[in-house]
């Protein structure tokens, strides 16, 4: 599934990490502890494993988000759709092999209201959550 390109709120971001692409995946494809290594995740909820169609319930900064992954090819590519109030998101992750490194591509397209409402304060705001997450990652897996 692809991003919605036409949304209000569209961004795509990538980082060199240096650590290969199964200790990349491994870390973001353990979706129940996200909450490890993102500080504005404070809950994670898998229902019925690591597959296509299966769902999970998160809060991340605050909000209540129900999301059903749509694209789980390890170790390449995870991707899952969201609802909160207000909100609805495509994300997309990518996980390229470059020797010893991976190149991790994420890219998410926000709608709804609140999305209209974030971009008036920040313009930047997926911009800059995207950047975050990236880097934490790459901590992570470079650790």
């Amino acid at each position: 599934m692809n991003i919605n390109q036409t949304a209000p709120a569209v961004a795509r971001r990538e980082i060199l990490i240096h650590a290969p692409v199964e200790k990349v995946w491994q870390i973001q494809a353990d979706i129940e502890n996200w909450s490890a290594w993102q500080p504005d995740i404070t809950a994670v909820k898998l229902n019925d494993g690591l597959k296509t169609g299966s769902t999970f319930r998160w809060k991340a900064q605050g909000l209540n988000i129900t999301s059903r992954l749509h694209t789980v090819q390890p170790p390449h590519r995870l991707g899952w759709t969201g609802v909160a109030l207000g909100m609805s998101a495509i994300h997309n992750w990518t996980f390229e092999p470059r020797g010893e490194s991976t190149l991790a591509v994420t890219e998410e397209s926000l709608a709804g209201w609140l999305t209209r409402l974030m971009l008036f304060f920040d313009p930047r705001f997926l911009e800059k959550s995207l950047e975050a997450t990236l880097q934490r990652l790459k901590d992570k897996a470079e650790a």
